[in-house]
């Protein structure tokens, strides 16, 4: 996935509270009045009493078959940037749900890579809709086994991990799921709730095409109670994290070529020349730095903080419990960071995380850039430019505004160049399928920490606005490494680690679905 899970634990919620220097109060952000000082308990939430324990002696009894589902699932490459065994991935999951005895799978094609779609019909009063994504990132250097793609179990200071491209992201967790439908389908036949699989290949991509995934199912799938991904979502320690959203995103690229308004259009010229030619690098340069302050960290194109939506007293609550167990340093420490913007901390600190918009160079490139000296006045100049937007924001409006900025500044010869875009996502604490979700965790005795949304993005506006349903990512279980070399998830603990292992995940996963039929 491409959202940081460790930090939405850490971090999280009040737009700023107050300005810490010169440069960024010129433009101050908005400043909301917070109306409680009460904190959001999921203790208080009752513990999901149900027992399955035919199911659960049934995975007991089948895990090293689960492993060794889990192992071929991370086995079957399915790099999405690089179109790497991604249409044979895809068949073998709706291989899978075929066995599973889903009556309809579809592989749904769309201008990039297909989708899958299942449906088991288990003639049940609720319907949850399942989200899974099959694609994986790229593989990098400095793995410290041979190859990221063979599936091993390795022994590791947490216990036994399974070691892989997708283990943790988001591999091993999805199949874990279906391990726990397998098992409650062999012990009784069926489900207690009717469940949809929509399945996309493109996530690592921005899911560019998950609309086109969903489409042909659109007007059954409005009709069910609810959605969820599952998705390892503990610390080592066993604490927990579940966001209830995600910010939304605009990522686009600007780029200053040389033209009817100066800098040379053909080709590089000798640097010689800037004493005679405009240079297209500075420009785009003077254009990026006009849109904040001059420090970078408070945006001044008018009007794109108005847009923010006000916390509610709801989403307060949730701020002011993340906010009694904050540990800035530790985080810092994480990232490798020396402090926060102004010295933030605390709530203020998990206010702008969540409320604020950003504006966050990912990529500039222009000229020569290799060994030695070369003296050139480049004739193209490009930057990678990404802006998260809280709920209120809209990436259309955002795209407007940027442009509107830009022209209004005199910079209209600069291109602009959306590349992604979509909107927030948020689901309330108090819906019937986040409830249920937080009873099964307090029955596993799960310390959760429960946040408003998550400050990094993902489509998941999809469920929550295309679908107008309910929506939660989440489950026990403990992986790291995404995107990043040496990814695992936790197979079976060592002693004393708290998350759980590969059984205590799917049986959680058979409790949750039977939470859900009784919840939603």
């Amino acid at each position: 996935m491409t959202f940081p899970r460790m930090l939405s634990c850490l971090l999280a919620p009040m737009l700023v509270l107050s300005m810490h220097d010169s440069a960024a109060s010129e433009t101050p952000r908005p400043a909301y009045a917070w109306s409680t000082d009460e904190a959001f308990d999921p203790g208080t939430i009752p513990a999901y009493g149900g027992k399955h324990d035919a199911v659960y002696a049934r995975i007991d009894a089948d895990i090293d078959a689960h492993v060794a589902h889990l192992q071929r699932w991370v086995r079957q490459r399915s790099i999405s940037a690089q179109d790497d065994g991604i249409r044979d991935m895809a068949r073998l999951l709706a291989d899978d749900l075929h066995a599973l005895g889903f009556a309809e799978v579809e592989v749904v094609e769309t201008p990039g890579h297909p989708g899958v779609l299942g449906w088991y019909d288990a003639g049940a009063e609720r319907t949850l809709v399942v989200y899974m994504m099959y694609d994986v990132q790229p593989i990098e250097e400095n793995w410290r086994i041979d190859d990221p793609f063979a599936g091993e179990l390795v022994e590791h200071e947490l216990g036994t991990v399974l070691m892989a491209r997708g283990a943790t992201n988001q591999k091993g967790p999805q199949r874990a799921f279906l391990n726990a439908v397998d098992a409650m389908i062999a012990t009784h036949g069926t489900l207690p709730v009717n469940l949809y699989v929509v399945a996309e290949g493109e996530e690592e991509l921005g899911s560019p095409n998950f609309g086109k995934v969903i489409e042909p199912w659109l007007d059954r799938l409005r009709k069910a109670d609810g959605a969820f991904f599952p998705m390892n979502i503990q610390m080592a320690d066993g604490k927990a994290s579940l966001n209830l959203g995600v910010k939304g995103i605009v990522y686009f690229e600007l780029e200053a070529k040389g033209g009817e308004w100066g800098g040379p259009s053909k080709a590089e010229i000798h640097g010689s020349m800037k004493a005679l030619v405009d240079s297209p690098t500075l420009r785009l340069v003077q254009a990026i730095a006009s849109m904040t302050t001059p420090d970078g960290n408070t945006i001044v194109i008018p009007g794109y903080y108005d847009a923010v939506a006000v916390p509610t007293v709801e989403q307060q609550r949730l701020v002011n419990a993340l906010a009694r167990d904050a540990n800035d340093a530790a985080v810092q420490r994480a990232l490798g960071v020396s402090r926060w913007i102004g010295g933030m901390e605390g709530r203020e600190a998990i206010v702008r995380n969540l409320f604020d918009p950003t504006l966050n160079v990912d990529g500039l490139w222009s000229g020569y850039t290799g060994e030695g000296v070369k003296t050139i006045l480049p004739h193209m100049a490009t930057a990678k430019i990404d802006s998260r937007l809280p709920p209120g924001l809209e990436p259309e409006a955002s795209y407007r505004m940027i442009r509107g900025h830009l022209d209004a500044n005199g910079f209209d010869e600069i291109e602009l160049r959306p590349m992604s875009g979509y909107p927030a996502a948020s689901t309330s604490v108090d819906a019937p399928l986040v409830q249920a979700f937080l009873g099964v965790f307090n029955k596993y005795g799960v310390d959760t920490r429960v946040s408003p949304w998550l400050a990094g993005s993902a489509p998941f506006y999809q469920f929550t606005r295309t679908l107008g349903l309910p929506f939660v990512f989440g489950g026990l279980g403990h992986g790291a490494g995404a995107h990043a070399p040496d990814e695992y998830m936790l197979i079976r603990p060592a002693q004393g680690v708290g998350a759980a292992g590969l059984a205590d995940i799917e049986k959680s996963y058979v409790d949750i679905l039977h939470a859900l039929s009784e919840g939603l």
